[in-house]
């Protein structure tokens, strides 16, 4: 099993530190994992920056990878949050620096965070979906340094009233972007930490990805502590079968990596 979105304390919201979640990962059998940390460039809340030294963290996770050689996989992500002004700044990012595995996701939308609530004021659920999922959509289809999408509805978290639409037609022109270009999607089991009925993306999301003809998808647990590692996970395997999806995928340099899920 391998859970692709994991934070230490390279991101801003972190304390934990690598070696703990990394024995917390053994402990519970995973065969690999991925660190995703936090760059969140002009984020609009000024009490935190999700920056971090990269050069530091490539050396962390190199000594990572060789104290737990043989016994983990480990492998160095990034995860990125798009606004449509920062496209050209995370390109030269990318230019600069490597790394195994990129999420790309959506934490604000017209220059105000999710999480404070200030996104959402003064406009319906069903405004504010169709805003965020159209500004994503033009994000997409100008950047494509990526591997995969994170949490593709993450503004439903936040929602204080549940939108009445889908929103399945903009959502089927992201994917119409980004399956041929060889992108994925995640399942990201922290929705139900959060008391979501569902992971994110929930289930009618996933199945129109499956019906668009999209086959590359990663679990992560966007944990934040080594105890919520893998959270979720083999009941998020069951419903990933029952949709009918077939492997679950990984990343080497960039590069998909396929594994059945009838066998994890």
């Amino acid at each position: 099993m391998f859970d692709y979105h994991i934070h230490s304390n390279f991101s801003a919201d972190c304390e934990t530190p690598m070696e703990q979640t990394i024995e917390k990962a053994m402990e519970i059998g995973l065969k690999e994992i991925c660190f995703t940390e936090h760059i969140d460039y002009d984020y609009p809340d000024e009490s935190i920056v999700f920056e971090f030294d990269l050069k530091a963290y490539d050396r962390k996770i190199r000594e990572m990878q060789a104290s737990y050689k043989d016994r983990i996989r480990i492998k160095k992500g990034v995860e990125i949050g798009l606004q449509p002004h920062l496209l050209k700044r995370y390109n030269n990012l990318l230019e600069n620096h490597q790394f195994d595995f990129i999420i790309c996701s959506m934490h604000s939308a017209e220059g105000k965070d999710l999480h404070s609530g200030s996104f959402f004021e003064g406009r319906s659920a069903e405004k504010s979906c169709e805003a965020y999922y159209n500004e994503l959509l033009t994000c997409i289809k100008h950047f494509s340094r990526f591997s995969i999408l994170g949490h593709i509805d993450l503004v439903k978290r936040y929602l204080q009233h549940q939108s009445t639409e889908n929103f399945h037609e903009i959502i089927r022109e992201i994917f119409r972007e980004i399956i041929p270009a060889g992108k994925g999607i995640e399942l990201n089991t922290s929705g139900k930490r959060y008391g979501m009925k569902h992971g994110m993306p929930s289930v009618d999301i996933l199945k129109l990805y499956k019906e668009c003809g999209g086959e590359i998808i990663t679990l992560g647990s966007d944990s934040h502590v080594a105890s919520t590692v893998a959270y979720d996970f083999h009941d998020s395997i069951e419903l990933l079968k029952q949709i009918g999806f077939t492997y679950l995928t990984t990343f080497n340099e960039g590069v998909p990596e396929f594994y059945k899920l009838s066998k994890l």
